[in-house]
């Protein structure tokens, strides 16, 4: 029996498959998952630390502040997060050269263990000050793995894999997501007097990724073609690949080594100058803008306020929230008694949220790792990631005005975003599915650098051999 093997003798594609996966954890665990809890839990205290910001306020002045002013003090925490993540986009590409994949992702928690300290003594202190700069570190922790971990998978993983592995950073976001909606659950950490313990908590899978990641490989192809170091490329694959044939990746890999060979990498602005790059870079602004603009991170942050305005009692709008996090659409249903009309307003949110993990969460984060070459890769996860903060950070800042503006309209403007996202990806995105990199970059070269179509052949009259001359 295959159970029965001892641990030498089972085969190399077993434990190929086992360290990759270990690989895929803990790269997750405190990267995309970080981001889904963070952009999540902040959403069970809104009106706890609401109050306390109030009640701070007060003790300083003697005045209460004004409900407008609350309500913007409150879009500011929720909105220096993708702040914090457009700085760690800007600071992704430099880490990801300089340190390398694998040792930026462990550096990156530094900003974790900083934010914790803050909220966990924000409220000892009197402070909303420090939940502010706390959420700007989380945001820049998040900026920095939101790029590196799928540049980071995408690099490690083996070409057949390469799109599943893709996708995990997407079903981490999402377990992040959930993680970060039953954490906050009154029963648990949504007590009251347990916020600051709530939003501390992100220290957790921080932990959980420094103690995992050190005992796993680096990406090969920065060891190869970043480094140059061909024996370290070697040990990474065979930990990741098992003990078999190695020789047609080493090739490839030596394929996409040659073709950059004599380049630097390149910085941010530049992959703006040049025509071979025009696809890709129209690809990642429109798609990566989009990803954004659709409004569905907001969801997460602002559901409590969402399903309150759909008509949701207080008492229930937190097991409402979760649903937007698993989308288990039917028992919200079973265990509600609001009218119809409120069972469609839930199911539309659910189903819009279904669908934006189906396609562009997962898709959108790969783009700059299946586009770009080696030397352009980590300046194009630069633009991505910065490019996508801002736009959050621009909506999370709106969106409670748009949501008091619109009222039951709020995500008509959001629909016009998707359906302009849906028609570009269908026209002018290639495939990419079991293509080598380098296969992409030829592809996307013949995009860049279409033939131009020949006139009319001009063919001279008859030359009669003996009147040649």
């Amino acid at each position: 029996m295959e159970d029965e093997l001892e641990p030498s003798l089972r085969p190399p594609t077993q434990i190929q498959g086992r360290i990759l996966l270990l690989t895929i954890c803990a790269a997750g665990i405190g990267g995309t998952f970080q981001f889904g809890y963070n952009l999540s839990i902040i959403n069970a205290p809104t009106s706890h630390i609401q109050e306390f910001t109030n009640e701070t306020w007060q003790a300083r002045t003697g005045e209460p502040l004004p409900d407008h002013l609350i309500l913007l003090m409150w879009s500011l925490i929720v909105s220096l997060y993708p702040l914090g993540g457009l700085f760690g986009a800007l600071l992704a590409g430099p880490l990801a050269i300089t340190l390398g994949r694998k040792k930026s992702l462990l550096v990156n928690n530094i900003f974790v263990v900083l934010a914790a300290i803050l909220f966990g003594f924000s409220r000892k202190a009197g402070s909303f000050e420090m939940i502010m700069l706390g959420r700007l570190l989380v945001g820049v922790s998040a900026g920095v793995s939101m790029n590196i971990q799928p540049m980071y998978l995408g690099e490690s993983a083996p070409k057949e894999l390469r799109g599943a592995v893709a996708m995990s950073s997407a079903i981490f976001t999402a377990l992040g997501i959930v993680m970060g909606q039953v954490v906050g659950l009154r029963e648990l950490l949504g007590d009251p007097q347990a916020w600051p313990l709530l939003l501390a908590s992100c220290l957790v899978p921080g932990v959980l990724q420094l103690a995992s990641l050190p005992l796993l490989p680096e990406s090969p192809r920065y060891l190869l073609i970043d480094c140059g170091d061909t024996e370290a490329c070697l040990a990474a694959l065979r930990q990741l690949r098992g003990s078999g044939d190695l020789a047609r990746e080493l090739e490839e890999l030596e394929e996409e080594r040659a073709a950059c060979q004599g380049c630097r990498a390149r910085r941010p602005w530049e992959l703006f100058q040049h025509r071979a790059l025009r696809r890709q870079v129209t690809s990642l602004v429109v798609l990566g803008s989009a990803m954004e603009l659709c409004g569905n991170d907001l969801m997460y942050a602002y559901a409590s306020s969402v399903f309150q305005k759909a008509g949701v009692p207080e008492a229930k709008v937190q097991y409402a929230t979760i649903g937007t996090g698993s989308c288990e659409l039917l028992m919200a249903i079973v265990s509600s008694s609001f009218p119809w009309t409120l069972y469609l307003a839930v199911a539309c949110i659910f189903a819009s949220i279904l669908s934006f993990g189906i396609g562009p969460a997962g898709v959108t984060g790969i783009l700059a790792t299946e586009l770009f070459d080696q030397m352009a890769r980590p300046a194009a996860c630069m633009v991505c990631g910065a490019l996508m903060w801002i736009m959050l950070f621009l909506v999370s800042l709106g969106f409670p005005f748009i949501m008091e503006a619109l009222s039951h309209f709020l995500y008509v403007p959001f629909l016009g975003v998707c359906v302009c996202g849906a028609i570009y990806t269908g026209l002018f995105l290639p495939e990419t599915k079991g293509k080598t990199l380098q296969e992409i970059s030829e592809e996307l070269h013949r995009l860049n650098f279409p033939r131009r179509p020949q006139g009319p052949t001009w063919r001279s009259p008859e030359v009669i051999q003996s009147t040649e001359l």
